[in-house]
């Protein structure tokens, strides 16, 4: 099988990993890809936010299927140019990607599917905006209604903070906070079927003790051993399940990877957000530990084949990874700067997101420029292998949190 996976950050260097882990991939394309996805793939240079540009070279390069990484060329459109080329895609329609696009659409989807969600106003102006401050009460949830790359939710008790975030975007969902730990759980879609991934916990702030603003995540690991033994099947029956029957029902099937974000509440799952491709950096923790072959998996969920694949197999193991950021991230990241010491270990995976190559050096190009996974027997031990690689990475200025997964790992241990 022939493959072209779209994107270049870690999310696609993990893809990339797992793909060529597949017995059945005869070849791997990538564009435009990183230094790190170099490795294991043919790049190509390509402007992934032109549809046509796009199918294109899913066209010149002869694949079977493409495997879109980013949110953008989904929301523009990329999977629709390239099934009408005629090659399998494993990613959402324009229309289907609205679930992520836009707060306000899959907010009415969840309504009409009958999916548990924070209760929630749409608005388009300042007075809108301050009456649903004030019914919903603090903690203020502000999110921006389209695309934001992990950075358009603001959660505050601050009332002015929450109308400044609020009047910087011309449409805005505000919600009831829910309380209780998050959750993050991926479904694989073929438009009628939906098979559920394990979960994974990510870590949104960029400081240690969930502090400082939001980030496009800082840290992952799976499995979580607190949570409900039945959080897939539940997750299924309650979200999952409906919102693709609902897509389907509109009109628009859903083909490709569903990202429910949910919060584990006094009252149930609740959803908090839905997005339309892997997230990252779960996609570091949940790809390692997948035994099932990546992209005979991806190829039957594009071409409608999911009821008849199979239950998923995962290795016995734990993942964690933490994320190395730049210097005055996420507000304004320092590029530039070498990177050395990320030598791969047998025990760990380094994926590269904000890289490249200048004069044969490897340097940071990007706020989260590596994510790096332990894998171990137990979250302890995964996590203090993730520990130990990132801490023999040196880049000037560069940080990380140091609590990714701590509190489980303790939890695990029962301390």
């Amino acid at each position: 099988m022939k493959v072209l996976l779209v994107g270049s950050g870690g999310r696609e260097h993990a893809l990339a990993k797992a793909l060529t882990q597949d017995p059945s991939l005869s070849q791997l394309h990538c564009a435009p890809g990183n230094p790190g996805i170099a490795q294991l793939a043919t790049l190509h240079p390509l402007d992934i936010e032109n549809p046509n540009s796009v199918a294109a070279l899913a066209i010149a390069l002869d694949v079977d299927l493409v495997v879109i990484g980013p949110e953008t060329p989904l929301v523009n459109g990329a999977a629709d140019a390239i099934r009408k080329a005629g090659i399998a895609c494993f990613g959402p329609s324009k229309a289907a990607a609205q679930l992520e696009g836009s707060k306000d659409f899959a907010k009415s989807v969840m309504r009409d599917a009958g999916v548990p969600t924070a209760k929630f106003a749409t608005c388009e102006n300042q007075s809108e905006i301050e009456r649903a401050l004030d019914l919903f009460g603090a903690p203020y949830v502000v999110k921006h209604d389209g695309l934001a790359a992990g950075k358009g939710v603001v959660v505050t008790s601050d009332r002015v903070a929450a109308l400044h975030h609020a009047l910087k975007s011309s449409r805005v969902v505000i919600e009831e906070f829910l309380d209780g730990p998050e959750v993050s759980l991926f479904g694989i879609s073929d438009g009628e079927t939906v098979i559920p991934l394990q979960p994974a916990q990510d870590f949104k702030r960029v400081f240690d003790n969930d502090e400082g603003p939001n980030t496009g995540g800082m840290g992952a690991y799976s499995p979580l051993p607190w949570a409900p033994d039945d959080i897939m099947e539940d997750t299924l029956k309650q979200v999952l399940n409906p919102t693709i029957q609902e897509m389907a029902a509109r009109g628009t099937p859903f083909i490709g990877l569903l990202y429910a974000g949910l919060s584990l509440t006094t009252h149930g799952i609740k959803v908090i957000e839905f997005n339309a491709r892997f997230g990252d950096p779960e996609t570091q923790v949940i790809l390692p530990r997948l035994k099932t072959p990546l992209a005979q998996l991806l190829f039957a969920a594009a071409t409608g084949a999911l009821k008849n694949f199979g239950a998923l197999e995962w290795r016995d193991e734990s993942a964690v990874s933490v994320v190395l950021a730049s210097k005055g991230y996420p507000e304004t990241p320092i590029v530039g700067d070498e990177i050395t010491g990320i030598e791969e270990r047998s025990d760990t995976e380094v994926f590269q997101a904000g890289t490249k190559v200048v004069d044969g050096k490897l340097r940071a190009s990007g706020g989260r420029v590596l994510s790096v996974t332990g894998l171990g027997l137990d979250l302890t031990e995964a996590r203090n292998r993730a520990y130990q690689s990132i801490s023999q990475i040196t880049l000037s200025g560069s940080f990380y949190r140091s609590d990714i997964a701590l509190n489980a790992s303790m939890a695990e241990k029962g301390n």
